[in-house]
């Protein structure tokens, strides 16, 4: 088995130098990095971005109709609004994404939701970034895979209503609001409103949200501003189950889980107000403290067969961010330190079914308690972030972080007789450190073309419920931080007067994966794994025509364990009859890691028809494992969309978009557990059709 990806004609493309093209737009400017406005072409990683305008052209029903069209990025849709994440790293829900809100993280460590893109307000944001690989010095735990930085809008100067009206398939229906104007010489203000309701393209598959986003940019004085910011989310889902494999290819609408059965409700509400004080020209001093309260009510969908129950569980956090930037002669050095305390509460209590025929219809309780615990979590992190100009082509980055997480855990069940498969640890105190150093190198080939080399460590510290609610599998409270290093070459500019370009390459290697392995008579979860993730990502973009636009981008993994332990479980005849081993599968490729990933969008704006426009859209997946075993694929999708849009005038506008134009039957995830040949398939959406009108004072 090949496990390597030819890197070197691409480290020679990256070392061709282009012709000088100058394009003031090629100037983009990117925020995440320091918190602060950079040139794009300045900063040392691969970031990619979508601006407002972008987003409303898209008007996308779901998270990954706009992130998808990114080099390297892939969003699931798992029905509503949930979904998984693949960048960098395969399909997956494990803790290896950063997902911010104008810089803050929406959720602090160790409470990961692969779900929890949900509860930003996306379709009214201001502008995406996404920075693929680790993030800087000034971001902590998860940021191993990539960071998702989501950006409000900032409040206007003048009066601003808008109102969008959505309708389509399944009873699809969307309200979005946006109110905004100046207060006073010193202050504007913003509000936006996303009312969102779907029944589902499966059986009992509905689906709503309602969020409120509230801004205020305040200028203070002449060297003292501030941003406040209030989001809201309230988000109603029900549970949908696998299909079967007849069932999948028949196309069938089936679901097993009706009525409330694999329900979850969610309210998500963080407020923060960033307060900037310029010293002078040189020199910023910003503290941005912060509070979030989460609470989440469900019956795990992927439970209801052999441990259904109804967990709640919520937390509140109370943090303060604080930077200092200093320009200084040929550098600017950051120096920061971020706090967190977050106090959380878990109740999980077993529940009986009520099936007929195939489906699960009903519930009730039972008052038997799996666990209830209390889990207090603080965080300590200095970091500092220098930029240094060595000659006018060369920059230098350097910058490392000190993490530092005491988690105090209490089991409010202690003393009551403990259910094997249930194991719970003994109220205790658990402590972890992690230092993430951080290099990259800049080089400024040509006025409009620009090569760079970074280096990034980066960790995931164990979650709440790895340690505290292990299951059946003991020492789980022994787990420690899974680490990464990530080295990566890139090079982005510009081809001719229209024609943007970026290309990378990586090479992220994991280690102290947490697995599960056997331990003479006992299953245990521990740090186990390794895993390299190898790629190549390019994206494209630039005019054709006057009237035609190209957009398109590609990326291509290889994705393999070199140290893997995993229990294995068979009782096919296949098998020889029953087995329980472990089993190690360094060199095979990673379960749920595509082969390559592709977007290509064509625009067509005629001369002839102002404010019309027309953009046909195919997304590509490509293959991959279902399990770690390699035994089993995944053949991939490709899929067309087509969305038009007609500004009649200066107040109104309608579009109409089509998702999935072919009717394209597609699994967004296909998955089996090692040692079980069935499949389990969850479809993709049908073609739907999506219409809608927009009016602007």
């Amino acid at each position: 088995m090949q496990n390597h990806l030819s890197i070197a004609p691409v480290v020679a493309a990256l070392c061709t130098s282009f012709a000088v093209h100058a394009n003031p737009e090629q100037d983009t400017i990117v925020v995440t990095g320091t918190r602060e406005a950079q040139s794009k072409q300045d900063v040392a990683e691969s970031i990619s971005l979508l601006s407002q305008q972008a987003l409303e052209n898209i008007g996308a029903s779901h998270p990954a109709e706009a992130l998808n069209r990114l080099a390297g990025v892939h969003i699931n849709n798992l029905g509503g609004e949930g979904h998984m994440t693949s960048i960098r790293q395969p399909i997956t829900t494990s803790a290896v994404y950063l997902f911010l809100e104008d810089g803050l993280p929406i959720r602090p460590t160790g409470f990961f939701n692969h779900n929890a893109l949900y509860e930003i307000n996306m379709p009214q944001a201001g502008r995406l970034e996404v920075v693929k690989g680790p993030g800087s010095a000034l971001y902590g735990s998860d940021a191993i895979g990539g960071v998702i930085n989501v950006l409000t809008a900032p409040a206007p100067q003048q009066t601003l209503l808008k109102a969008n009206v959505e309708l389509g398939e399944n009873d699809w229906q969307r309200l979005l609001v946006s109110y905004g104007n100046k207060i006073n010489t010193q202050h504007a203000g913003k509000l936006d409103i996303n009312l969102t309701d779907n029944q589902g393209y499966r059986d009992a598959a509905d689906y709503s949200r309602y969020s409120v986003t509230a801004r205020l940019d305040s200028n203070l004085s002449d060297n003292l501003s501030a941003k406040t910011l209030l989001t809201a989310s309230d988000i109603q889902q029900s549970g949908t189950s696998n299909l079967t494999e007849s069932q999948y290819k028949a196309g069938s609408t089936f679901n097993a889980y009706h009525g409330d059965i694999g329900y979850r409700e969610v309210s998500a509400l963080r407020f923060s107000s960033d307060i900037s004080w310029y010293v002078n020209e040189q020199t910023l001093v910003s503290a941005v403290p912060y509070y979030r309260s989460n609470s989440m009510q469900m019956m795990p969908s992927w439970m209801i067969t052999y441990d259904p129950n109804i967990r709640d569980y919520q937390f509140k956090s109370y943090g303060l961010m604080l930077k200092y930037r200093q320009h200084i002669n040929q550098g600017t050095v950051i120096v920061g330190l971020d706090t967190d305390v977050t106090p959380s509460d878990y109740v999980e209590e077993q529940i009986s079914l009520t099936k007929q025929d195939d489906i699960y219809t009903d519930y009730s309780r039972t008052g038997q308690l799996n666990y209830d615990f209390s889990a207090t979590q603080t965080s300590l992190s200095p970091y500092i972030h220098t930029e240094w100009d060595l000659t006018d082509n060369w920059r230098l980055t350097v910058g490392v972080r000190y993490d530092s997480f005491d988690v105090d855990y209490t089991d409010n069940l202690a003393g009551q007789v403990e259910d094997t498969s249930h194991l719970r640890p003994q109220s205790q105190t658990k402590s972890y450190q992690h230092t993430s150093p951080k290099f990259s190198l800049l080089y400024r080939v040509a006025a409009d073309h620009t090569a760079y080399f970074n280096y990034r460590n980066a960790f995931v510290a164990p979650s709440v419920g790895s340690l505290f609610r292990p299951g059946s599998s003991k020492g789980s409270e022994n787990l420690q931080p899974t680490e990464a290093d990530s080295f990566e070459i890139g090079l982005r500019g510009q081809l001719a007067a229209d024609w943007l370009y970026e290309l990378a390459v990586y090479d992220l290697q994991k280690s102290n994966d947490i697995v599960s392995v056997i331990n003479g008579s006992d299953r245990i979860v521990t740090n186990a794994g390794e895993s390299r993730h190898l790629g190549f990502e390019a994206a494209i973009q630039g005019k054709l025509t006057d009237e035609w636009s190209l957009s398109t981008s590609i990326a291509i993994t290889n994705q393999y364990y070199q140290d893997f332990a995993y229990l294995f479980q068979c009782f096919s005849p296949a098998c020889g009859g029953f087995k329980k081993e472990n089993r190690n599968y360094a060199g095979f490729k990673v379960g749920k890691a595509p082969a390559e990933m592709a977007n290509l969008t064509l625009k067509y704006q005629p001369t002839w028809l102002q404010g019309f426009s027309s953009e046909v859209e195919v997304e590509h997946l490509g293959e991959y494992f279902t399990d770690e075993t390699n035994t089993q694929t995944y053949a991939g999708h490709t899929l067309v969309n087509w969305r038009n849009h007609y500004q009649i005038n200066a107040n109104w506008q309608v579009y109409l978009r089509i998702i999935n134009l072919t009717d394209k039957l597609y699994s967004v995830y296909t998955s089996n557990q090692v040692g079980n040949p069935n499949l389990g398939y969850r479809p993709g959406t049908p073609r739907s059709i999506y219409v809608g009108a927009t009016w602007q004072l």
